[in-house]
């Protein structure tokens, strides 16, 4: 059902930096840029992410109770995600952790504050 989903940022050439390499550990890439955003997807048949700035020209800032959730599809893939975000200068929001029965997650804020959750569903033997 999401096409793509799109977080502000106040330095786009920062921002393209920070998820080449933490999306790329999900195996996405650059599939869209302009001067104002850049977009990564892993495939054309999934949904897509974009870092931009706001069309606006307000500054971009945090939505209070927005979070975008990437499913990484195995608990050592979590884990890789959320230590190459914390690698490259964004802060945690909680390590990797079951929470609510098989949910396995790992949460972060990337450079300019926009959180995001690295999850998979795991089986109780794992």
């Amino acid at each position: 059902m999401i096409g793509y989903v799109t977080v502000g940022t106040n330095d786009r050439e920062r921002a393209g930096q920070f998820f080449d390499e933490v999306f790329g550990v999900l195996g996405a890439e650059r599939f869209m840029e302009t001067e104002q955003f850049v977009a990564w997807r892993t495939s054309e048949k999934e949904p897509g992410i974009a870092s931009t700035t706001p069309h606006d020209g307000n500054p971009a800032s945090v939505g209070n109770g927005m979070m975008v959730a990437l499913h990484a599809g195995s608990p050592e893939k979590v884990q890789a995600v959320h230590a190459k975000a914390l690698e490259l200068g964004g802060t945690d929001e909680g390590g990797p952790g079951l929470r609510m029965g098989n949910y396995y997650g790992a949460y972060f804020r990337d450079l300019d504050g926009n959180k995001f959750v690295a999850f998979c569903f795991v089986h109780e033997a794992e």
